[in-house]
């Protein structure tokens, strides 16, 4: 009994000498979460401030291209400006920029007013022109695409249509408006005859070439294949050629709004190349001027459509 009794005593002293040990070693757990969160407290504001100069480098570089975009244009314009006032003081039958801009703030507060057929606004001579270009490029697209192909496809056509759209395409539009005037005896059909003849040849070359540059491993395949001249042509050789068909497109529309500003100062109407001829014949140079900006921002903005589209239907062939 008292060996039993000692025994119960030792592990009750054995228990109690573990205790303050259990009790001093337990709180260690705690200190390291207390040390991991004030590394994370540390390293969090580090962290901040390289996110933060990160944002700020990105934004330092979207400034800087944005003024290499914009500032060079902006320059080019008041230099041009400038170059136009000093002209104005030299001459004074050239009116400068200001005066130039209260008869274009003017003139533009109404811009499609009718009085009479021949007295129209701006906006109306504008869109007359925009027509005749529309139509006789419509007619020039739906000739000289297609014909662009089957020369592109075939070369004996190729061979007995170049000699004469080499004879042809160096001729001056204007020079084929009397043959239109004295076809169709009316001066809107002779402009829009005009706009066709000059419209066509791009579209031709251009489409030829694209269909000449197909490759042959393409052209193999479909042999093949025994697939037929139309699918040929659907399936190969227009997603091919586009591009190029792309740039006959804007070469043509470029030329056409060229040539109807000198086509309707010979043949008259309404149109912007007749509002211009009418206003010098008002001797009202400050809306020539006006007319010169709105010919060529016109032309800019068909310019810019077409790129646009042409650039997504543009591949890299590697």
């Amino acid at each position: 009994a008292f060996k039993n009794v000692g025994s119960v005593q030792s592990a009750e002293a054995d228990a109690t000498a573990v205790l303050p040990m259990q009790a001093t070693v337990s709180p260690a757990p705690t200190s390291s979460t207390e040390t991991a969160s004030s590394d994370a407290q540390k390293v969090a504001p580090a962290l901040g401030r390289g996110k933060g100069q990160g944002q700020g480098e990105r934004l330092v570089h979207r400034v800087r291209e944005w003024a290499k975009t914009v500032i060079p244009p902006l320059l080019g314009i008041l230099l041009l400006l400038g170059i136009w006032a000093l002209v104005a003081v030299k001459n004074s039958a050239i009116p400068g920029p200001m005066q130039t801009w209260d008869a274009a703030a003017k003139l533009f507060a109404d811009p499609f007013y009718r009085n009479g057929p021949n007295d129209q606004g701006i906006g109306w001579n504008v869109l007359s022109s925009l027509k005749r270009v529309g139509i006789g490029f419509g007619i020039a697209a739906v000739i000289g695409i297609p014909l662009g192909f089957m020369l592109g496809r075939f070369a004996t056509l190729s061979a007995m249509v170049n000699p004469i759209i080499s004879l042809l395409r160096p001729v001056s539009p204007l020079a084929w408006l009397p043959i239109g005037l004295l076809v169709f005896k009316a001066a809107n059909p002779a402009a829009i005859w005009t706009i066709f003849i000059c419209s066509i040849w791009p579209m031709i070359i251009n489409t030829a070439v694209g269909v000449q540059r197909v490759p042959q491993d393409y052209l193999n395949v479909a042999r093949v294949l025994n697939l037929s001249e139309w699918k040929v042509i659907t399936k190969i050789l227009f997603p091919s050629v586009l591009p190029y068909m792309l740039t006959g497109v804007r070469l043509s529309v470029g030329t056409a709004w060229l040539v109807i500003v000198a086509a309707e100062m010979l043949t008259g109407g309404v149109g912007i190349g007749f509002w211009v001829w009418d206003e010098w014949n008002n001797l009202n140079v400050k809306h020539i001027l006006i007319a010169i900006v709105v010919i060529g921002v016109v032309g800019l903005l068909l310019e810019t459509l077409l790129v646009s589209i042409a650039r997504r239907f543009s591949y890299d062939e590697h």
